[in-house]
């Protein structure tokens, strides 16, 4: 793998699958997910939050999950377009997001 594109942080629309997203769009693009590579559950570092002397907080713990997928935009062949895309999932937002893309 190359290059990692980090701080993406787009909003996307996605269709779920059994096991993870199944596809997703990007603006009018839709990509169908190919190979789930991984998934993991990151939590938010607590410094990043208002909740200084508070004690603990739902924030705190707040997660998100996020999966590493292979993915080609609809259309396209898999075996000379097919990208690499983490996407999560953050249930206090109720939102989808592209967070890195790896060339």
């Amino acid at each position: 793998m190359g290059r990692v594109l980090s701080g993406v942080g787009e909003e996307v629309r996605v269709e779920r699958g059994a096991l993870g997203p199944a596809q997703f769009w990007r603006g009018q693009s839709r990509y169908v997910v190919g190979e789930l590579l991984d998934s993991w559950v990151e939590t938010a570092p607590w410094w990043r939050h208002g909740a200084a002397g508070t004690g603990a907080s739902a924030e705190l713990v707040a997660t998100r999950e996020v999966w590493r997928v292979e993915a080609v935009r609809a259309g396209r062949s898999r075996m000379s377009f097919a990208g690499v895309y983490d996407l999560s999932w953050e249930s206090t937002d109720n939102r989808w997001s592209l967070v890195r893309v790896h060339d």
